[in-house]
């Protein structure tokens, strides 16, 4: 398809509102049922084909880098007395240091009382291998839950993954020792996420959903559609994300994108999100005051209503995508031969550039 027709046909789409809503935890079941699908209040949905329950807002375990130890410590532990039961993280955020803290801060936890996600940047069965290892090491356990390609944006990164020597042959293995006991992936771009879903039938697809990027230009929808055919659980990330920084606008918060701040507007982008047909959570930016307001919005979701979602388009009409650069470049079969935005934490090495 060519990149013109490609963003008609998403933005045609993403021109409703929300593409299928989400039913609140609980709602026309038992009591008993109904209890069963919360955790101190907090919801949990089932995770697409795996059967898991996990709480409806993850932790970014990338938001350790921002805190020291005891810190952290203690929002690991606050979350998970909240409800919080589904904790992310990769060797990549901070060169480890989340990945030695998370391990850290989740001792005094019961390991089978949580659902501990993990990822590799790398593409190649070796380095795949290596990662995963050091890994189950940094976060004191023996198996991860589900394990991860970390920032796929290229079907050529797909490839090489999938090919005779890549990364999901050291997936398979660990899968069979029983080191991790499901597969996915995170995406930055369609094309790397179709591609990785019609090469390899994995459980989950991390991919960013939220309102800018839906209404600016469909980003998300096909990815909800195709994932909905095959039954992989969706896990959101960016669901708090008010697109790029303007131009010349005081970054208030020294992050790579500009986030939602008021408890309202956290609560709206966050029932946005949760309201997309599939989802089964949403991660919040990296900073443990957002995560606060995530769960408080969470605790009190009800599907988004229309009137709500005709209020978040306008306010898209004034936000810019923070995905439009790579998307594009991707989709037109660019190499990319540089970082989109040198301060994200997901621009690192691993040959991720040509």
């Amino acid at each position: 398809m060519k990149r013109r027709s490609f963003l008609k046909a998403a933005g045609t789409v993403a021109g409703s509102c929300a593409l299928g809503v989400q039913p609140t935890p609980g709602a026309g079941k038992s009591s008993t049922q109904s209890e069963n699908q919360k955790a101190a209040g907090l919801g949990r949905r089932v995770l697409g084909r795996t059967g898991q329950r996990i709480s409806i807002v993850g932790f970014p375990g990338l938001a350790l880098v921002h805190y020291d130890q005891k810190r952290g410590t203690e929002g690991i532990h606050n979350a998970f007395e909240r409800g919080v039961n589904y904790f992310d993280v990769a060797p990549a955020y901070g060169n480890g240091e989340a990945e030695i803290k998370m391990g850290i801060g989740l001792q005094g936890i019961d390991r089978s009382r949580i659902f501990l996600s993990c990822k590799t940047r790398m593409r190649d069965k070796a380095g795949a291998r290596e990662e995963l290892e050091r890994s189950l090491k940094r976060l004191k356990t023996d198996y991860f839950d589900l394990y991860q390609m970390h920032h796929i944006r290229t079907p050529e990164e797909v490839k090489q993954a999938l090919g005779p020597g890549g990364a999901i042959e050291t997936f398979l293995k660990a899968k069979e020792q029983g080191k991790v006991k499901y597969l996915g992936f995170s995406a930055h771009t369609t094309k790397g996420a179709l591609a990785a879903m019609k090469g390899f039938g994995f459980d989950t697809v991390m991919f960013p959903i939220n309102f800018v990027e839906m209404f600016k230009m469909g980003f998300g929808e096909p990815v909800l559609k195709l994932a909905k055919k095959q039954g992989a659980g969706v896990l959101a990330i960016k669901p708090l994300s008010m697109g790029a920084w303007p131009k010349g606008a005081e970054r208030t918060r020294k992050w790579w994108y500009r986030t939602t701040e008021s408890q309202e507007e956290v609560s709206l982008a966050m029932r946005y999100t949760l309201s997309q047909s599939g989802v089964a959570t949403g991660i919040p930016p990296s900073f443990l005051d957002l995560l606060d307001k995530a769960i408080i919005a969470a605790k009190s979701y009800e599907p988004i209503k229309k009137s709500e979602v005709r209020k978040l388009r306008e306010t898209a009409k004034s936000c810019e995508s923070v995905f439009r650069r790579e998307e594009e470049q991707v989709a037109r079969g660019e190499a990319l031969r540089g970082p989109v935005y040198a301060d994200s934490p997901h621009e690192c090495c691993c040959g991720a550039y040509a």
